[in-house]
């Protein structure tokens, strides 16, 4: 089971946007996630007629490694770490380690 996935809250922990607070967009591969308004750079855009592109410098969002973001918890309003839990109807769930609430119920 992944530790982060599409749509959690998440907080960047290193970096040049520590403590910037965003959505996971999309999970790149194994150890990369897009999160918004994090990590955004400055990217020289040729224009592409065929797809109707305009040429510029356009500002995109680059993925952050795993290790570098933590989820955010509501609950004690800090970053923190993901357990798992199995439950009694046999279902495995994502816990916050400090105090054990589950997060996808």
């Amino acid at each position: 089971m992944r530790k982060i996935k599409k749509g959690d809250d998440v907080i960047v922990i290193t970096g040049k946007d520590k403590g910037r607070r965003g959505t996971v967009l999309r999970v790149v591969d194994l150890e990369h996630v897009l999160v918004e308004g994090a990590n955004r750079v400055k990217k020289h855009q040729r224009p592409n007629p065929m797809k109707g592109a305009t040429g510029g410098i356009v500002d995109k969002e680059m993925p952050l490694h795993v290790s570098n973001v933590a989820i955010f918890n509501p609950g004690t309003k800090k970053a923190d770490r993901i357990g798992t839990r199995l439950l009694d109807d046999g279902r495995r769930v994502r816990t916050f380690k400090s105090n054990g609430e589950v997060i996808d119920a």
